[in-house]
C-alpha cells in the first residue's frame, strides 16, 4: 500500500527536514506486519515528494495477533490488506513519522509551525460510504477532496464501483497536523482495524485529534468509527471531546451506538424515530407516570421531564455509569426540589424483583430486550409484566430481517446483541408474554417501510386487561 506526501513550498527539499528523513536515502522500517519504506520519487527547490510504502506479510500478521483478535479466521490470510490503505498503514505512518507528528524540527521549527502547501495521495483506499464520506471527513478541516471511486472491473462497467477510492487532498496545513488526521481517517474510513483495541485507544484519539476533533462537524461518527463501534470506549472519548467543546449532554448520546452499523442517512435518525413513537403511544395512553427501563444515560427521559402532563418519571439501569451520565444530562444536581420528586434514578437489573419498578401506569423498555440472554428473558418477563405489573408496557426491538438493507453489516447491528427478532418471532413472543399475564398487545413499526422486509424497528404495546389481578 502506497502513501505519497507533496509539497510546493520552497525550498520544497525542507520536507525532509520536517519528516526526519534525508531525501537522498532509502529507508526501511521493520513492523510487525511487515516492512516500511520510505523514499522520494522526487526532490527539487520547486517540488519535493515522499513516498511511504507497506509491503504486508500476511503470516506475519496474523501471527502477531491472538486468537480474540478480530479477524481470527481465514480472513486473516485471505483480504486486502496487503493493497488497501488501512488501520495497518495509519499505524506504520504514525510509527515512521512519529517526531513529525509531534511537530517537532529543531533545525526548522517556525516551518514546522506553520501551514504549508500539501498534497496527499492514496491510490487504492476502503471507504465505506463512499467517496461522499470522504468529503464529509476531509473538508471541514480545509482540505480540497479528490476522492474518485474505483470500479470493481474496467472491462465490465455494468459491475459498477467498488469500496474503494483513489483519495487526493489538496491544502494548505502544518504538516503535524495532516500526518495526524490521516492516522484517525485511514482505519475511519476503512471502518475496521486489525489489532485488538483497549482502552488507551481513547488516548492515541485524544492526542492525534488535539486541535482538530473536538470541533469537527463529524466528530461523534470519528469517533465511534476510529474505537471500532465500542459503545463503553466511544462514551468515554465523547465525554472527553464534550469538556473540549463545553457541550457534554449534547456528546453523550449512546442510544446512537443501537445504529452503529447503519448508514449515515440525512433523513430523521432512527433512534429519534423510535423517541418519537414510543412518546405519541404514552399520550395516546394517557399515562401520568413513567418509568423508563434500561434508561441509559437519559435520553428519553429528558424528552418525559420536558412533557409537562408526566408528573411521576423514572429511570433504571444496571450500569452506574449510564446512570451517572443521566443524571449530568437532566442536570439533577440543579433540579428544583419540586422537580427532584417527580424523577428518580435507580441502579438495577430488569432480571431480579425490585419494588422500585412498582406503581407506574407505563413502562419502556426501549432496545433492552435484545441485550438479555435468552434464557434469562422468563425472568424479565416475570419481573416487569408478573411483579411489577404496570398499566401498560411499551418494548421496541430491532427488527433481525432489515439487515440485509443495511450496506456492509455482518451479523446484528450491536455487538452486545444476544439476539434480533424477525417480526414472526416477536409476534409470538408478544404474544405469549400477553396471554401469560392478561395482557393485551398490539404490534407496530417505527422506520421507513419495506414492503417485504417491514420496518428497521418493531414495537409491542401491552395494555393489561380490565379485571386482572392487582
Amino acid at each position: 500500500m502506497l502513501l505519497t506526501v507533496t509539497t510546493t513550498h520552497q525550498p520544497a527539499t525542507d520536507l525532509g527536514y520536517l519528516l526526519h528523513k534525508h531525501p537522498d536515502r532509502v529507508q526501511e522500517f521493520k513492523q510487525s506486519f511487515g516492512t516500511v519504506t520510505v523514499f522520494y520519487p522526487e526532490s527539487t527547490d520547486e517540488r519535493c515528494t515522499v513516498a511511504l510504502i507497506l509491503d504486508v506479510d500476511p503470516v506475519r500478521l496474523a501471527r502477531s495477533r491472538g486468537k480474540n483478535a478480530p479477524d481470527f479466521s481465514l480472513a486473516q490470510y485471505v483480504n486486502d490488506r496487503s493493497y488497501a490503505a488501512s488501520s495497518l498503514l495509519g499505524v506504520a505512518m504514525a510509527d515512521v513519522f512519529s517526531t513529525a507528528r509531534s511537530g517537532r524540527c529543531d533545525s526548522r521549527q517556525d516551518l514546522a509551525d506553520s501551514a504549508i502547501p500539501l498534497e496527499i495521495s492514496v491510490p487504492v483506499l476502503p471507504c465505506r460510504g463512499g467517496p461522499e464520506i470522504a468529503h464529509r471527513l476531509f473538508e471541514p478541516l480545509g482540505w480540497t477532496v479528490e476522492a474518485e471511486p474505483i470500479p470493481l472491473d474496467d472491462a465490465f462497467a455494468d459491475w459498477g464501483d467498488s469500496r474503494y477510492v483513489r483519495l487526493h487532498l489538496i491544502g494548505v496545513v502544518r504538516l503535524a497536523d495532516a500526518l495526524n488526521q490521516l492516522h484517525v481517517l485511514l482505519p475511519v474510513l476503512d471502518e475496521s482495524k486489525h489489532y485488538w483495541q483497549g482502552p488507551d485507544e481513547v488516548d492515541k484519539l485524544m492526542r492525534s485529534g488535539e486541535g482538530w476533533l473536538a470541533t469537527h462537524p463529524e466528530a461523534k461518527l470519528i469517533t465511534r468509527r476510529y474505537l471500532g463501534r465500542s459503545g463503553g470506549l466511544t462514551r468515554v472519548a465523547l465525554a472527553r471531546l464534550a469538556e473540549l467543546g463545553d457541550d457534554v449532554e449534547e456528546a453523550i448520546d449512546p442510544a446512537e451506538d443501537e445504529e452503529a452499523l447503519q448508514p449515515v442517512e440525512k433523513r430523521v435518525p432512527l433512534n429519534a424515530q423510535r423517541h418519537d413513537a414510543v412518546h405519541q403511544v404514552l399520550l395516546e395512553l394517557g399515562a401520568r407516570s413513567v418509568i423508563d427501563m434500561g434508561c441509559g444515560p437519559g435520553h428519553f427521559l429528558d424528552r418525559l421531564i420536558k412533557t409537562a402532563s408526566f408528573s411521576r418519571i423514572a429511570g433504571s439501569d444496571v450500569s452506574t455509569r449510564s446512570l451517572q451520565y443521566a443524571a449530568r444530562r437532566l442536570h439533577v444536581d440543579r433540579m428544583s426540589e419540586r422537580q427532584a420528586e417527580r424523577v428518580q434514578l435507580f441502579q438495577g437489573a430488569l432480571t431480579y424483583e425490585d419494588e422500585r419498578y412498582a406503581g407506574f401506569d407505563a413502562a419502556v423498555l426501549m432496545e433492552v430486550v435484545e441485550h438479555v440472554d435468552p434464557p434469562r428473558l422468563e425472568a424479565l418477563e416475570r419481573v416487569v409484566f408478573g411483579a411489577t405489573k404496570p398499566g401498560a408496557v411499551i418494548v421496541t426491538t430491532p427488527n433481525g430481517e432489515y439487515n440485509v438493507l443495511y450496506e456492509g453489516l455482518v451479523g446484528m447491528r450491536h455487538p452486545d446483541h444476544r439476539f434480533e427478532w424477525t417480526r414472526a418471532e416477536f409476534a409470538h413472543w408478544s404474544d405469549h408474554v400477553a396471554s401469560t399475564y392478561s395482557y393485551a398487545v398490539e404490534r407496530r413499526g417505527i422506520g421507513d417501510l419495506d414492503d417485504t422486509l417491514g420496518t428497521p424497528t418493531q414495537m409491542a404495546i401491552f395494555t393489561r386487561k380490565e379485571g386482572s389481578d392487582d
